[in-house]
């Protein structure tokens, strides 16, 4: 009997939301349903289904349950093209971290290939030109080392010299493996920090002494996050351990008997650590979270208990742990996660805890989307990606009912739902070990994200005032900002490369280091545009990528926020565009759109820019000429550039 894709999320529904004994059986049920599926030929709903299932907690067992799935699915689906090429070269056995990490790139939408190095010659590998490692071309290399693979290891009897001469040798020996990599396969490098052994040579005196191996493993962590280029991603292993307890992660029986890196139970939370990196890099962090707000950020339901019924505050265990939980969520806001609240809810009821609450550790102007009212959760989720203007994939839906969770989960897949325990006190970890927002770097825009999205509530009210666009535009008294990629703009560009899929012709993506390639290149022109307004400031909006090919220049990447489109920016990054290949000698700009799901708002954007049509592609590319004659006068714009008048 076939099994309805509604009975397969039903099932994965009882797994994700069971406790105790109870989840081993029902994920065993999910499981053989996979199989099925896949046997059956239904192959997007087993994906979806391994997808659904696959929680960073997952013990060993099941998560090699779970790979054995998908090698199935993938065995029934061929052969297809990979977008992500991913090398594994490393001091310790990784021949069952490998498959976990693929299985987890997987559950966050990452086609990928991995080249896996043989065990402990990842220096022969990096070194040698003709090795298998050049030959795949990965865009990714994570360097999978641990504390036994280094070179310039303390004695006891070392003093303070010799092992200030040992870490400096050490740290050297690091970034030479970096540059050598990135020089040639202009790839981005993750690298993992250097956890310590449970056992110390000095005892307590092993974090003071400076040949205690402690001591140097600490000095040695921080000396190689220092001297990390934008290209290199240090992988904080030592936080793993360190939650896990170091004498039960580094049991030395695993390392002995099978060379592995950590317990075998703690694979699966490393593997996903490792992919939440690779996620980050691809641009596929989580952007916002929804958080409803009775028994999620405050004891109680404000509506029937009163602002004075809630539990919330010192002197009250609960109470305190809903004020850490809304310090965290501060924290995150902080970092440029952007925060809505979600609630069934009197409006004016659940406002008034943020306004009057003494012990609210969040306020109303900490929300860049405020809904209270009664309808149903997963309709008013949509509502906050449009008010917001993101896609439902950017969001993090956090809510103490299990009715509710399923309902997001199971009506809009896009959107990640953790499943959240019954004490408040373990809110935090819960949503920290799911990795939604991981970090790779973080830009001045970033720290800014809130403030931009406040300010752009006060633009959108100035245009519903407006009579018209032509009227609102020049209201806005636009200055920018035009120059090329350097350092200081390098992380914010790319981020911007990876996360953009409205505003963004090709939808290709492209790492830190081949950003960085890219701008040291004079095969190449890349621009950036840093706006502001008379409501503040907008900061890096767009960037532009294009490569010199003959007399004529080809735009590869050109992407821009949402927050500022429609606003004339594009026609005034163009004759930017067109004065520098003027200045070049370069005779036509050629461009190119290629269709995805995310951009059709830029469909028309090369006709609308003053582009003739070259031809149409059958895979619904269309190639597009600009001609820069030299009467050609400038696109209309509204934008002024910084320092003009």
């Amino acid at each position: 009997m076939k099994v309805k894709s509604s009975d397969l999320k039903a099932i994965g529904e009882r797994f994700i939301s069971a406790r105790g004994d109870v989840r081993q059986g029902e994920f065993e049920s999910l499981v053989k349903e996979l199989k099925a599926a896949v046997a059956a030929g239904r192959l997007e709903e087993a994906a979806a289904g391994i997808r659904f299932a696959l929680l960073p907690d997952l013990d060993y067992s099941s998560a090699q349950a779970l790979v054995r799935s998908l090698q199935l699915l993938k065995a029934a689906e061929g052969k297809g093209e990979s977008r992500t090429r991913i090398a594994v070269v490393g001091g310790y056995n990784t021949s069952t971290l490998v498959p976990l990490i693929g299985l987890y790139l997987f559950g966050a939408g990452i086609s990928s290939e991995v080249y896996e190095s043989p065990y402990g010659v990842f220096r022969q590998e990096i070194h040698d030109p003709g090795s298998p490692l050049y030959s795949f071309g990965p865009k990714t290399v994570f360097v999978a080392t641990g504390w036994r693979d280094l070179l310039y290891l303390p004695s006891v009897g070392d003093d303070r010299a010799i092992v200030q001469d040992r870490l400096r040798r050490e740290t050297d020996d690091w970034v030479r493996l970096w540059e050598t990599l990135h020089d040639r396969l202009g790839c981005t490098v993750i690298q993992n920090s250097f956890d310590s052994p449970c056992w110390r040579i000095l005892g307590n005196h092993d974090g003071r002494h400076p040949a205690g191996l402690s001591n140097y493993l600490s000095r040695l962590n921080l000396a190689v996050q220092d001297q990390a280029p934008p290209f290199v991603i240090i992988h904080d292993v030592g936080h793993l351990a360190a939650q896990r307890g170091l004498s039960a992660w580094g049991d030395p029986r695993f390392y002995h008997y099978a060379k592995l890196p950590c317990a075998p139970q703690y694979l699966p939370d490393y593997a996903h650590s490792v992919a939440s990196l690779i996620n980050a890099l691809a641009g596929q962090s989580r952007k916002c979270l929804v958080l409803d707000l009775d028994n999620t950020l405050w004891g109680g339901v404000v509506g029937e208990d009163g602002l004075e019924g809630i539990r919330l505050g010192q002197g009250d265990a609960e109470g305190e742990a809903f004020v850490a939980f809304q310090r965290y969520v501060k924290g995150l806001r902080d970092r440029g996660i952007l925060l809505a609240a979600c609630s069934k809810n009197e409006d004016s009821i659940a406002r008034e805890v943020f306004m009057k609450h003494p012990e609210m550790a969040l306020r109303l102007e900490d929300f860049s989307c405020f809904v209270a009212n009664w309808q149903d959760k997963a309709s008013n989720v949509r509502t906050i990606a449009k008010q917001l203007n993101i896609g439902l994939d950017s969001l993090v839906f956090i809510d103490d009912e299990p009715a509710e969770r399923a309902l997001v989960r199971r009506t809009l897949s896009e959107v990640a739902v953790p499943e959240m325990p019954d004490d408040p006190a373990d809110y935090i970890l819960s949503l920290e070990q799911h990795r939604l927002f991981q970090l790779v770097s973080l830009a001045r825009e970033d720290l800014n994200r809130a403030e931009y999205y406040r300010t752009d509530a006060n633009r959108t009210a100035a245009a519903s005032s407006a009579d018209s666009l032509e009227e609102f535009l020049p209201s806005l008294k636009m200055m920018a900002r035009v120059a090329p990629i350097d350092r200081q703009t390098l992380e914010r560009s790319a981020q911007l490369v990876n996360k953009s899929n409205q505003f963004n012709l090709t939808t290709r993506r492209c790492s830190a280091a081949e950003v960085r390639s890219r701008m040291e290149s004079p095969e190449w022109i890349t621009l950036t545009v840093s706006l502001s307004d008379r409501f503040g400031e907008n900061g890096l909006i767009s960037v532009l990528m294009a490569r010199i090919e003959d007399r004529d220049l080809r735009i590869d990447i050109w992407v821009m926020s949402c927050r500022v489109l429609k606003r004339s920016v594009e026609h005034f990054l163009l004759n930017a565009l067109c004065a520098v290949a003027r200045n070049k000698g370069l005779r036509a700009i050629q461009g190119e759109y290629l269709p995805t799901s995310r951009n059709e708002l830029v469909r028309g954007h090369y006709l609308e820019m003053g582009f003739e049509k070259v031809r149409d592609e059958a895979d619904g590319r269309t190639l597009w000429t600009f001609r820069l004659e030299e009467d050609r006068p400038p696109l209309p714009t509204f934008v002024k550039e910084e320092g003009s008048r």
